[in-house]
């Protein structure tokens, strides 16, 4: 204790040990110490030293520190001195580290600390906290460790490790975040430090948080998962939203961390509904003023956070998700509102127009709403076109003309009833003198003399026509009064004009700036726009301004304007209707190679792809520019010139025989497209036509089923009757010979009415049974002639499958309707059977009167009778529907007869081509005789006059022994 008392306060009188050598004997005696005072003596020793002599302690101290973590667990103050002195070797405090360096140089090793310049003493000591970090994450376990030791709860052991995970992160992020990752629980285990009541654990939670979540977007998942949105949005409410502090802050950037590039989280924030809770981060009152630098830099975080959910780089589906989600909450509204308010601070309100134009850009329904925003002004006018005039306004800062510039870019994409409106304002028809609109604005900016204005109204007067035919022509319907006397121009034949006399007009800032700019709105106005080329190419003086443009050596700065200009003539040629005589494309053509030279023409091409701000423009839809001079493009530009470049350079370099050989490539894929899309059409109608036969098969299979069922619940009800009439029976003959009472003679006359009246029925149901028996006798005559005549034509056809089954189901039915008609009859058997003996029990009672049980025998037989008519009733009624079905399959029967005939006509207009087929041939063998018969003549004709001619048949007739003697004869000679 002495040793390090003296270490510490004060050395006696004698030589100084160096501090190598106290270094040395501390970890020793950490090393070697039993008692757990003396260790914890020695590690707070270490941590003094820690900061003077870093190198030292790390390197001859760190092994014994991470023992200390290991094995003395249970004392929480010798784990945080610990802590503090592994953080102190792995992260230098910059200021302390100035401080130490303005003192005089300490014996180190012997030697003298070189004085060198801020930057490359922290390099040196950032590599030193990377070579120490690297030591520590070595071993895998050490950082399991420490993430244990973070769930202490203990102050002097939390915060240190805290902080001691953050610096080693810091200087060795990717490879502890890998540690981290396969680490049990141990993500899960930071997410703790969160919910810490002390403030000075949570904030630091937030910063180590935000070290962990950079760049790894599987940990940033794990984070959202564990509940981190809910969380940080909590922690942003408890500190006062955009009006809180650096915690704010904090949580911000932690949520921009988790939230930018990861889809999965940008979902999962939409599906949880946290959008719905920006909305408050964005009220603001009526007096502005005074905003604080820390509200300013939470605002601004907030934006960036709307923005992110929203980016063009975002998949299409999920932005358009999060912008539905954002206007029914009321935050697009929420943000209008900031946009018109009075007193927002400049860096503010840009950033603002810049997240409105992202929430807005491609959805229409947002589109239409900002088109509806007015500005609160005497009298109303519309946001978009207060926001235009601060575009060409140049007095207004750069940046926010840029964020103008870029709200009224997005409020056109895809939103072609926004373009019309736009031209709509530039039309004789609909100018108002009275009120400023959008086309003014941009007609003013695009000829007045700034040249940023111009590139400005010049490019958001392209977008209003991207991508939009009508709006092309619309637009050459304006006219422009240029001065008093003289007659208007055409906007086309301005811009032509103003291109035209380039230096001669005097402007503010970069004149080739505002040429790329009109060149520009040209490029877009023609493309895809043969009316406009047509137009442009009626000025006689165009065509040669360009060429001499083109073949012209100038400087660097034009070089560009030489390539726009070349891809304006390209467009004149590919987009050209040969409606011009002097102009047609061949002779343009002939002209590019005359004047310019086909290699030359393209290398100018060449030029706009090859300027170093291009490919910067085409990165992203946002213009963001250091300075004026350098909004040379645009990025709805750069894809136009991509599309074009290879088109032009092909049409250019094609000869006449070519482009005809196309055409009329063209023409035969045009009649190939055609024909397909009729045999699609055909295809269409077909799958039509089979869907309903099979819905039609479909009822008609449901209808049968039914029909099925109904039969299978009728016999299942005649069987019950037969049932109780075999009981009633057994009854009747049981009680047939118990005589009744004398008292009941007057109901037995009331029961004779009653059977009187059942037999009338009962002749009446027998009548109507002879009528529906006369029916079903007519229906099977019939169907049985039906059949007869429709398989007569069917045989031989293939189509006979389709009636022959409508005929089985027929033939089934009225079986099953004779079936029934058989069980009706049994019916009305057992009937006169009950009635007859029902007229003997009468007689018996009559003779026999004082019998009492034939009375309630003869009531309960007139209810059994009763309820039998009913059920004879109900069986007619089932008879007549089963007449209707015989109605519908005979209409189905005449419909597949007609089928039949029309197969038959076929099929006699074929027999009747295959005859006149036969007579053709006959004639053709007719010819042939006549021919055999002229060459006979012939023959005979050249036999008399001497000449030697052989029938096939002769040579065919001679003897192979003659031709044999033939040979040998020649062979003589």
């Amino acid at each position: 204790m002495n040793f390090i008392r003296g270490v510490i306060g004060g050395q006696p009188a004698g030589a100084q040990p160096s501090g190598v050598e106290t270094i040395q004997k501390l970890c020793d005696r950490v090393a070697s110490s039993t008692l757990l005072e003396d260790r914890r003596d020695a590690v707070r020793a270490l941590k003094s030293l820690s900061k003077k002599y870093r190198m030292e302690v790390g390197t001859q101290a760190m092994e014994h520190l991470i023992r200390i973590l290991q094995t003395d667990r249970s004392d929480s103050e010798i784990l945080g001195y610990a802590l503090d002195t592994l953080y102190n070797i792995i992260c230098n405090d910059e200021d302390e580290e100035q401080d130490e360096s303005e003192d005089a140089a300490a014996p180190v090793s012997g030697k003298t600390k070189s004085v060198s310049a801020p930057e490359d003493t922290q390099r040196k000591q950032d590599d030193i906290g990377s070579q120490f970090t690297e030591r520590f994450i070595q071993e895998p376990e050490n950082v399991t460790l420490l993430l244990s030791l973070l769930e202490e709860f203990d102050f002097h052991v939390r915060w240190p490790g805290v902080k001691l995970l953050t610096a080693l992160l810091k200087c060795q992020c990717t490879q502890l975040q890998g540690v981290i990752l396969v680490s049990p629980m141990g993500v899960s285990r930071l997410m703790d430090l969160l919910a810490d009541s002390r403030e000075v654990i949570r904030n630091d939670g937030l910063l180590l948080l935000q070290q962990l979540t950079k760049g790894n977007a599987a940990i940033q998942k794990i984070v959202a998962f564990e509940n981190a949105f809910e969380r940080l949005l909590d922690i942003m409410a408890e500190e006062g939203s955009s009006d809180g502090g650096i915690v704010v802050e904090d949580c911000l950037l932690l949520l921009l961390t988790l939230l930018k590039n990861n889809s999965s989280n940008q979902n999962f924030f939409k599906e949880g509904s946290y959008i719905q809770r920006m909305k408050p981060w964005f009220e603001v009152g009526d007096d502005n003023s005074g905003w604080s630098a820390q509200k300013v830099t939470n605002l601004h975080l907030m934006l960036q956070l709307v923005r992110v959910l929203v980016s063009p780089v975002n998949s299409p589906g999920a932005t358009a998700s999060c912008q539905k989600t954002m206007f029914q909450c009321g935050l697009l509204q929420q943000l209008c509102t900031i946009l018109m308010a009075t007193g927002v601070p400049a860096d503010i309100l840009t950033e603002t127009i810049n997240t409105v134009s992202e929430v807005i850009r491609g959805s229409q329904v947002n589109q239409d709403y900002f088109a509806s925003v007015n500005a609160p002004s005497n009298p109303p006018r519309p946001a978009i076109v207060v926001l235009l005039m601060s575009m060409v306004n140049e007095r207004q800062p750069f940046v926010l003309r840029c964020a103008v510039l870029y709200c009224f870019q997005c409020f056109l994409y895809k939103n072609q009833k926004g373009q019309s409106e736009i031209v709509a304002t530039l039309l004789p028809s609909t100018i108002d003198a009275n009120s400023i609109s959008a086309g003014q604005l941009l007609c003013g900016g695009l000829f007045s003399a700034d040249s940023l204005s111009n590139w400005c109204a010049a490019v958001a007067l392209g977008h209003a026509l991207q991508d939009n035919l009508t709006q092309k022509e619309q637009l050459l319907r304006v006219q422009l009064a240029t001065s008093l006397g003289k007659p208007p121009v055409s906007l086309l034949q301005q811009c032509t004009n103003i291109l035209s006399q380039g230096d001669k007009l005097s402007r503010r800032g970069s004149r080739v700036q505002a040429r790329v700019g009109l060149l520009m709105l040209l490029c877009t106005w023609m493309s895809n726009c043969p009316i406009a080329v047509t137009h442009f190419l009626h000025n006689q003086d165009n065509v040669p301004f360009l060429t001499a443009q083109i073949s012209e050596n100038l400087g660097e700065d034009e070089r560009l304007v030489q390539g726009l200009c070349a891809l304006l003539l390209g467009i004149c040629i590919y987009y050209n209707d040969n409606s011009l005589e002097n102009y047609t494309r061949e002779k343009l053509k002939q002209l590019v190679e005359k004047r310019i030279g086909k290699e030359n023409f393209v290398e100018k091409l060449g030029f706009i792809t090859k300027h170093e701000l291009y490919s910067r423009a085409a990165q992203k839809p946002q213009p963001t520019f250091s300075t004026p001079e350098h909004m040379l493009f645009d990025h709805e530009f750069t894809r136009l010139v991509k599309e074009l470049e290879g088109i032009i350079t092909k049409a250019v370099h094609k000869s006449s025989e070519e482009e005809k050989k196309e055409e009329e490539v063209k023409k035969s894929l045009e009649q190939h497209d055609s024909i397909v899309t009729q045999y699609k059409e055909l295809i269409r109608e077909q799958d039509v036509q089979l869907n309903e036969l099979k819905d039609q098969v479909a009822l008609l299979t449901a209808h049968q089923e039914q029909m099925q069922t109904t039969i299978t619940q009728q016999l299942s009800q005649i069987q019950q009757h037969k049932d109780q009439y075999n009981i009633l029976k057994l009854k009747l003959g049981k009680d047939g010979v118990v005589s009744g009472q004398a008292e009941e003679a007057h109901e037995n006359g009331l029961q004779l009415e009653e059977f009187t009246l059942l037999r009338d029925e009962l002749e009446e149901l027998r009548r109507q049974h002879a009528q529906l028996q006369t029916q079903v006798t007519e229906k099977d005559t019939l169907i049985t002639s039906l059949k007869t005549e429709g398989l007569r034509p069917v045989e031989g056809s293939g189509i006979a499958s389709g009636p022959t089954e409508l005929l089985k189901e027929v033939e089934a039915l009225r079986e099953q309707v004779q079936n029934q008609e058989v069980e009706i009859a049994n019916l009305h058997s057992d009937r006169q059977e009950l009635q007859r003996r029902a007229d003997t029990v009468q007689v018996s009672s009559a003779v026999s009167v004082g019998e009492a049980g034939s009375v309630s025998q003869v009531a309960e037989l007139e209810s059994r009778l009763s309820a039998q008519t009913a059920e004879t009733h109900r069986l007619q009624e089932e008879l007549r529907g089963l007449s209707e079905v015989k109605a519908a399959l005979e209409k189905e029967l005449a419909s597949a007869t007609s089928t039949v005939a029309i197969l038959q006509a076929e099929k006699s207009r074929l027999q009747q081509d295959v005859s006149e087929s036969k007579k053709e041939q006959d004639d053709l063998l007719m010819l042939l005789a006549d021919q055999d018969q002229k060459i006979l003549t012939l023959k005979h004709k050249l036999k008399d006059l001497g000449e030697m001619v052989e029938d096939e048949d002769d040579l065919d007739a001679r003897d192979p022994s003659e031709e044999d003697e033939e040979e040998e004869e020649d062979d003589d000679e």
